[in-house]
């Protein structure tokens, strides 16, 4: 009976590499898998068709901005939201919280002018709540309108159809619309990698949603319903949590079987001026992911799946280069990834309107990811935060 047991051993198939190889490999697939899932149908979906009838703009608006000392933003941020087309109106609620400027005369000078301009004045927060949560709660409580509406101070929206757009949602029918909010371009390499980090945040919170698995949204462009707002009660159960106002609120929603959806099309946008120093943004960007600790478990997973295996990608390849490297495995998946991860961001960039270069794709990713890293050392070593 024949046999192969003759034949040399140079014949057998053979992959020897090295168990980080292996790694690599791994972690490179799973990114590959986050991008054809979730980031480029996200990116290359069609264009969200406008609701057939009346009624998509027959319901009137309630718009909420919390302030704390920012005259000036609001001096920009109001006349637009007073532009907004929208025919089925809409009041503006500006909550005041504890300023020390002059917003409580500026607001209540163009409420003498403007029939829905309300002002809200918070002069003390109560000890140990959110100074922001209590303020908007108080805004939320005396809203007339059943559709709530949320940017920030230092916000504009992108365009006089922002209102339309958010709204439209509301018919598809959702509980609560998760929109985009991009940053001002602007000199500089902090301002790129915050814009990326934004694009890349955004790629994450809206495909996600998009998918069936919203976990969070931001309060700079964001709407839901009063009957949303009493079904999750409010801010009740985070409302000593400094962060999280936006992504909590949008946890317990999805808790208590609210409907989610997105709205990304580039004129519903708002946009933001960016921190100006690399200080600014650290504080920013740790009161923003202190809220993290508080998402459900298979938010955690799968948040924590993506950037986790992005994290041990670098640290496998820098493992690699200072041991002795299998370089053309190397090559090829750093190849590999590389193309399509800058495809995919490339990508959303044109479709949220919101591009950066694509040759620095590579470095805003490299970079983002060890800051990442450092900032959740920074929160779990020091927790304190404070808003403003």
């Amino acid at each position: 009976m024949p046999t192969f047991a003759h034949l040399p051993n140079s014949c057998a198939l053979s992959v020897s590499f090295s168990p980080a190889i292996w790694l690599l490999l791994a972690s490179v697939l799973v990114q590959l898998g986050y991008a054809a899932y979730y980031f480029l149908p996200f990116a290359l979906r069609p264009e969200t068709a406008p609701p057939a009838g009346d009624a998509v703009d027959a319901e009137p608006v309630s718009i909420l901005v919390c302030a704390h000392n920012e005259l000036e933003n609001l001096r920009r941020l109001l006349p637009l939201l007073l532009q907004q087309d929208y025919p089925a109106g809409f009041e503006i609620i500006l909550i005041d919280d504890r300023s020390g400027d002059d917003t409580y005369l500026y607001v209540q000078q163009l409420t003498q002018y403007y029939p829905n301009v309300r002002l809200v004045s918070v002069d003390k927060t109560p000890e140990g709540l959110s100074p922001k949560k209590y303020a908007l709660t108080l805004g939320i409580k005396v809203a007339r309108h059943a559709h709530l509406l949320f940017t920030d101070a230092d916000c504009i929206p992108a365009t006089n159809q922002w209102v339309r757009l958010m709204q439209r949602g509301f018919s598809r029918p959702a509980d609560v619309i998760l929109g985009y909010s991009a940053y001002a371009a602007a000199p500089g390499f902090l301002n790129k990698l915050i814009r990326f980090e934004t694009l890349l945040t955004g790629a994450q919170y809206l495909s996600f949603a998009w998918r069936g698995k919203p976990y969070m949204g931001v309060g700079r462009n964001l709407a839901y319903t009063q009957q949303c707002f009493r079904a999750t009660k409010g801010f009740a159960s985070h409302i000593r949590s400094l962060g999280g106002d936006d992504d909590l609120l949008v946890q317990d929603a999805v808790r208590h079987g609210q409907r989610v959806t997105v709205e990304a099309e580039p004129a519903a946008h708002t946009l933001s001026l960016p921190a100006e120093t690399w200080s600014a943004w650290w504080r920013q960007k740790r009161r923003h992911l202190s809220a993290g600790r508080r998402y459900r478990l298979a938010d955690r997973i799968r948040i924590g799946n993506f950037i986790g295996t992005n994290l041990l990608f670098y640290f496998t390849t820098l493992v690699l280069l200072f041991s002795r490297p299998d370089w053309v495995p190397l090559t090829v998946l750093w190849g590999v990834r590389t193309s399509v991860i800058c495809a995919a961001y490339t990508k959303l960039g044109q479709r949220l309107d919101d591009r950066l270069p694509t040759v620095l794709l590579p470095v805003l990713d490299a970079v983002y990811f060890f800051y990442y890293l450092a900032l959740g050392i920074s929160l779990f070593l020091y927790r304190n935060l404070r808003w403003k």
